[in-house]
């Protein structure tokens, strides 16, 4: 009979790519707990009604009663923490959400994976993995060398940053204190398909369609590490089948751009996919190029200038690398918005990819 995976989270940007790797590449059965957000994919929103080996709970991990309901009734074998706010810009402007979520709606999921744990028969019990998915910002910023490795400070600069910090300590105190068998992974920057229209790749592909100004953070010259979501996905799976307990392992490619080479990228990419002299929106407002749209705008309040991820214990003890090219990747990324571009979620909650992040919103 086939085990249960949990994946919180699962409905938005990794968490649904997960999903949909683990069906492809286990018999397990997949419960996805999830709160539908304004992050939430509504393509894979309904994936995930409708998959027969899927069973999508639409809660909050915060919810006490809810999530030690989702352990008793589902049983399962695996958990996949990818529930989480995840927008620098917004929690700059509301960081009470990131503290809701991040930290106590983790604290809320240990403690129910540790009461759940508790009552399992010694042989089930031993197999249980508890799997908490981080960020590499929670180191802070690098300068123009080194990298980031599992034993790097943490140092985080930004509101979303501390709370992936502090629910990563929650963590890692739940496997020395109480023996919970947890595992914690730190990631690059991830790009790819079903990721909402806040984030840089699709912000600038679906603007640089509507013909609208592309704006550039600074100078530009921030530097990230970025992972196709299928990579990380593989790693993830990886992880929770042979990575050791109370263990960190960073998930990176070796694959530092800077902001305004990504837009770049972005640009010619879609020159090759729907061609500037054919796009109406161009014309409308006297633009040739998409580059031409480039429009630098003040910088985001601690925009951290440089990510750079050592992945090699990733490879040397479980055999991980990255599979894709980040031009292919980007390729394939940027074709998937200009075919899906009126299928996704911009709009929500009165996002219009307007700019965030400028500090003057109350805290909420």
């Amino acid at each position: 009979m086939a085990e249960t995976l949990l994946i919180t989270g699962g409905a938005g940007f990794i968490g649904s790519n997960l999903v949909r790797h683990m069906l492809a590449h286990t018999d397990h059965h997949v419960v996805v707990l999830d709160k539908l957000t304004y992050a939430a994919n509504p393509l894979s929103v309904s994936e995930l009604r409708t998959h027969p080996r899927v069973t999508l709970i639409v809660d909050d991990i915060g919810n006490a009663s809810a999530v030690s309901d989702v352990f008793r009734a589902h049983q399962p074998i695996g958990v996949f923490n990818l529930a989480a706010e995840t927008h620098v810009d917004r929690s700059i402007d509301g960081p009470a959400a990131f503290i809701d979520t991040n930290i106590r709606g983790t604290f809320v999921l240990l403690e129910a994976a540790r009461a759940y744990v508790s009552g399992l028969e010694v042989s089930r019990r031993s197999r249980f993995r508890f799997l908490h998915v981080s960020t590499d910002e929670v180191y802070g910023s690098l300068g123009p060398d080194g990298q980031f490795r599992e034993d790097t400070a943490y140092a985080p600069n930004s509101p979303y940053a501390a709370s992936k910090a502090g629910a990563d300590h929650l963590v890692r105190a739940y496997f020395h204190t109480y023996g919970l068998p947890i595992i914690i992974t730190n990631c690059s920057n991830n790009y790819g398909p079903f990721q909402h229209p806040e984030k840089l790749i699709p912000l600038t592909t679906l603007n640089a369609l509507d013909g609208r100004q592309l704006p550039i953070y600074g100078d530009g010259g921030n530097v990230r590490d970025w992972l196709h979501v299928e990579d990380h996905c593989a790693a993830l799976r990886q992880v929770m089948q042979q990575g050791r307990l109370g263990e960190h392992y960073n998930v990176g490619a070796d694959n530092e751009q800077t902001n305004i080479t990504i837009v770049d990228m972005i640009c010619d990419a879609l020159q090759q996919i729907a061609p500037a002299a054919s796009n109406a929106a161009l014309a409308r407002e006297g633009v040739r190029e998409y580059r031409n749209l480039k429009h630098f705008v003040a910088d985001r309040p601690g925009h951290d200038r440089r990510y750079a991820v050592d992945a090699s214990k990733m490879r040397r003890e479980l055999g991980w690398t990255p599979a894709r090219s980040f031009r292919d990747g980007l390729q394939d990324t940027v074709a998937w918005y200009v075919e899906h571009r009126d299928n996704l979620q911009e709009k929500s909650v009165g996002y219009d990819r307007q700019r965030l992040g400028l500090g003057t919103a109350a805290a909420r």
